[in-house]
Formats: C-alpha cells, structure tokens, sequence
C-alpha cells in the first residue's frame, strides 16, 4: 500500500500518537513530581528548540522558514528523556514503558514534520525503495541494453554508469543515465537532447529519479512523442550525504570539475551523444538549481540550456562569509569565479544561452528577489532568462511539478527541429 508521507492520514496519526505518548507520561503523577521535575523538562526542550533553530540558521541548512513544529519536537525529544529519568524511579513498569517509547516517537514525529517539509520521501513506497535499495523505475544493467532496434520499447532505460574521477579527483558515489526510447532505434543519437539533473544540497544521484518523478516524466513525454524525450544524467555533486559543495571546487571537492571534466565527457564518448552545448541543458532544484545555473554561465561552451528551480542568488553555505570560508577555503576571488552575477558580468555577451528561474509563490521571498535580479543581469549580456512564479513552496513536490511542466520548453530548446505534438488517439 503506497500512502503519502506529506499529506493525508499517516503524518497527522504519527504526530497524534507521540502526542498521547507524552501525555501518558505525565498523566496522574505526584505534586512534587509536577512541581520539580515538569518545569525542568519543559525549559530543557524549550531551549532545545530554540538552540536546534538556531544552529541550523547559523550553518546556512534552512533556505525558507522551518514549520514551528518541526522545532517544537525537537524539544520534545529532549523533554521527553528528562521526564523518563526523573520520573523512573517511582513509576510503575507500564509508565516506564510508556516513558522510553515517547522519545522515540517523538523524534519520529519531528522527522514527520521535517519530511513534509522538504518533501524528501513523498510516500510510504519511495521510503521502502530507499530502505531496501530496491531497483530504480526502467533500471538496467549496461550489458542488458541490447542492439539497435526497429522500433522504440515503450519506455527508456535507466543505466548505473561508472564515471571515473580522472579530470577531478571527486570522489564520488553511484550515478546514473536515463536513456529514452529513441536512442535504442540509434538512428541519430548524436541529436539527442541532454539534461544533466542536479538535486539538492543533502542528496544523493536517485533523488531527481525516486523523488522527483523525472523518469516517468520522460517515459510520459517519450509515450506523446514517439518514442523522443531527453537522454537524463544523474551525476552526484556531493559524495556524501552530507557534504554540500555547492558545485564548485574547494576543500569539500572539485565538484565543479567532476560534472564537466568527467561525467558529461563520458556520457558523451560512452552513448553516442552529442558535445554542442545546444542539445545540453542543467536543471536542478534548490542548491542544484544555483548548481544549473552556475553551469551554463560558466560553461556555455558545454551548456546551452538551464533551469533553476528555487536556487539561490549564489553558492550557499550560510553567510557570504561563512560561504567563503566553508567552501573555498577563504579565497573571496574563488568564490567571485563562481558567483554568477560576476561571471556573467566578466563574461560579456552571450550567442545563444537561454534559462528560466522556476520560484514557487510560498518559497522564499529573497529567493524570488535574487531570481529578478540574476534574470536582469542574464539579459544585460544576452541571455534569454526569464523569472517564472507558480503555486508552491521550497519543496521536492514543487520541483517535480515545475520540471514536468518545463520539458515541453526545454525539448523545444533542446531539439530542431521541435519534437512533434503529442499523438493522436
């Protein structure tokens, strides 16, 4: 049974349970017990709270306001473990119980809550497929690909490719390429159009995949289109869960180097694809949408095409200064290299490089001001950039709904001439 882990029934049912937990706990105890101990759990996970949004404003991990309960459970946790060890004592075994099993349960509500917000793990079917490593969506071995073939198979292939780190050093987890069904017919792979997916600052290569939807996507759009959607590459810009690098080169790895001095060459040499930035697009979400956008300014030789979905005005990694230091080892000329409001003003005009800036009207409002500001500097130098506002917030859902709504015009960019009109009948 596939259930939604962002809305419905299962989120609001686990928050009401940890709820009752707590209040078993603290239900039909001593004077004493609510006069001494009670006041100390509560200022514990008071401060708790406050300290857990604090440190992640300081360390640049919340780009738009967290949910109150989300920090609300984080000190529940904490008040959680001192009411069961100062209430041990004298309680009776099924009140002890009853204690230790509200801690978990409280963190597994804040967990809950985190989750709806970003939108990580959308259902109870993508948090199994994570858990248990379960085969992609189309996934298949390289060997297993087959010949050319008459006619396209009515859905692509998702293929773990093995990308060396010789330009780069990167030291890099599994990635992957989605391939459509037109490339199997290899009647003209060269034309093919290529969209390098980059996620968000804690990720991993399946999130654009599992998460947001952008296989089916493309099966879907293949399906109207006889068989022609974009070649997808996965590539991993952070080699650990937890090492945001932005995308660029600096202590936490040359990034930056490893997507376009390893992957895209590889994909390139290793599927018959095509090198002019022309067929080549990045889109990414959050830090991979400032990722995209950095690409194709940076790299216009290689991209033709971007889509930033809920980026940043630049690398992020806190404050500018914080950045600096986090992510180029206190070098403010690194970071002005890949900063893209200066690139594009060193870099003068453009021939052909054209993006959308994708912001959803409940994300951040100076993630929505930086969108304008970077559009207008896009267009002072001849990029077509345009800012595009719908319904949504900083969250995978929107991400997966803008990139759907966005293939029609990065095929149409992408592609000449433009891929045909969905079928009839």
């Amino acid at each position: 049974m596939d259930v939604s882990l962002v809305h419905g029934w299962l989120p609001l049912a686990v928050q009401f349970v940890a709820a009752l937990a707590l209040i078993a706990v603290l239900a039909r105890r001593g004077r004493r017990w609510w006069v001494a101990w009670v006041p100390l759990a509560a200022v514990l996970g008071v401060a708790t709270a406050f300290t857990a949004a604090g440190i992640a404003g300081a360390a640049g991990l919340v780009a738009d306001p967290a949910p109150a309960t989300l920090w609300v459970w984080a000190g529940a946790v904490v008040a959680a473990l001192a009411l069961a060890v100062t209430g041990w004592r004298r309680a009776r075994w099924w009140r002890r119980g009853v204690a230790v099993l509200a801690i978990p349960l409280a963190a597994i509500a804040g967990t809950v809550v985190l989750n709806q917000w970003v939108g990580y793990v959308p259902s109870t079917a993508v948090a199994y497929a994570q858990v248990t490593g379960a085969p992609l969506p189309d996934q298949v071995d390289e060997d297993a690909l087959g010949g050319p073939v008459a006619t396209p198979p009515p859905n692509g292939a998702v293929v773990p490719i093995g990308v060396p780190n010789t330009a780069s050093g990167f030291v890099h987890r599994q990635e992957y390429v989605y391939l459509p069904p037109a490339w199997f017919t290899a009647r003209d792979r060269a034309a093919l159009p290529v969209v390098m997916m980059l996620g968000g600052e804690f990720s991993v290569a399946t999130d654009w995949i599992r998460t947001g939807d952008a296989v089916a996507v493309a099966d879907r759009y293949a399906s109207e289109h006889g068989g022609m959607a974009p070649v997808l590459v996965f590539p991993d810009a952070s080699g650990s869960f937890q090492n945001d690098t932005e995308c660029v080169n600096g202590p936490r790895g040359r990034a930056a180097d490893h997507l376009t001095g390893d992957v895209r060459p590889y994909v390139i040499a290793h599927f018959g694809l095509s090198s002019d930035p022309a067929h080549w697009a990045a889109a990414g979400f959050s830090t991979g949408g400032t990722c995209s956008l950095d690409l194709a300014v940076m790299h216009p030789d290689m991209v033709g095409t971007f889509d930033d979905i809920s980026g940043d005005r630049a690398p992020n990694a806190g404050t500018k200064t914080q950045t600096i230091t986090r992510l180029f080892g206190g070098d403010a000329a690194a970071y002005a290299a890949f900063d893209p409001a200066t690139v594009l003003a060193r870099h003068g005009r453009y021939t052909d490089l054209a993006g959308r800036i994708d912001m959803g009207t409940n994300g951040p409002a100076y993630q929505r001001a930086a969108a304008t500001d970077l559009c207008a500097d896009a267009e002072r130098v001849d990029v077509r950039c345009s800012v595009r506002t719908t319904p949504g917030g900083h969250n995978w859902q929107y991400a997966a709904r803008t990139f759907a709504s966005e293939l029609d015009w990065l095929m149409g960019r992408l592609t000449t001439p433009p891929p045909p009109g969905p079928r009839s009948g």
